[in-house]
């Protein structure tokens, strides 16, 4: 007779691995995994530096600090029922595979909402490139423009004194796969090869090339690209119901089945600080 038992610790461990497993949302952002509901990372307005007169007195300059908070509370749930019938014509592999593509699909919603909050970055557009117009305006990637793109956001990371930043953590800049592929026949045309370096050249999907890693992503907002400083954003994700499943084999929902369900809780973050860094790059 067929084993008709759901492997509860298995399951959670395979959804952890896939949520675990490299993924561009792991490299370019700073992942805070806590059981903090809310999160605060003040910030410092520096204070003036005067001109001071001879024989006369002084004025004491004040800084100011402003908190900045956020509240992890987006919560994403991914619930499923399993016949029994089903059940007992599945084998153990079948299983780890339907557990193991619940942890990607966790784990590309999340990276998802950090593409998305493309409205919370710095725009970039055909302004920055030299092209006139303004930074909302959209680029028509060519492979005319793309070193121009790359050479703008190190130019407007410089003049926003992010520069520091960006040699200690890198660049990054997360293009579709048709811009990529633009990418890869330039620097094939300039005397690089990328056969390599694809592969080697970072995590996964990523290479680097003029000093920034690139990544391509199905999951990017349309009309949207995201670069800039590695590290610079932020994800809150919270710790006890990250890879955590919930099996209910009592017929959940008068179904004669068993109900497996996982869950990630998480907020993707801006903050204000690091916002000049940050690049919601226009495209057409």
């Amino acid at each position: 007779m067929a084993n008709t038992v759901i492997y509860q610790e298995d399951w959670a461990a395979t959804v952890q691995e896939h949520l675990d497993e490299p993924t561009i949302w792991k490299d370019i952002c700073t992942v805070d995994i806590s059981n903090k509901r809310v999160v605060h990372n003040p910030y410092r307005t520096d204070a003036t530096v005067q001109t001071g007169t001879r024989e006369t007195a002084y004025t004491f300059q004040d800084d100011t600090i402003t908190d900045e908070s956020v509240t992890i509370n987006t919560y994403k749930i991914l619930p499923q029922v399993i016949d029994r019938a089903d059940l007992a014509q599945t084998d153990y592999l079948d299983q780890m595979q339907l557990a193991a593509r619940q942890g990607t699909l966790l784990s590309e919603d999340i990276g998802t909402a950090i593409f998305a909050d493309h409205a919370n970055m710095t725009d970039f557009g055909t302004s920055s490139i030299g092209g006139g117009g303004a930074a909302t305006d959209q680029i028509t990637v060519s492979a005319t423009n793309i070193d121009d793109i790359i050479r703008g956001l190190r130019r407007v990371i410089r003049v926003a004194e992010g520069e520091t930043m960006l040699n200690r953590n890198g660049g990054f800049i997360v293009w579709r796969a048709a811009d990529l592929e633009i990418l890869e026949a330039f620097m094939q045309a300039n005397g690089f090869s990328t056969a390599d370096t694809a592969l080697t050249g970072g995590s996964r999907q990523a290479m680097n090339y003029m000093g920034f890693t690139h990544y391509s992503s199905e999951l990017l907002a349309a009309n949207h690209l995201m670069a800039g400083v590695k590290k610079a954003p932020w994800i809150g994700i919270v710790r006890d119901t990250f890879g955590q499943i919930m099996v209910d084999d009592k017929d959940p929902n008068l179904v004669s089945g068993v109900s497996v369900v996982s869950r990630v809780d998480y907020k993707e973050k801006i903050w204000t600080n690091v916002k000049p860094v940050i690049f919601d790059i226009n495209v057409a």
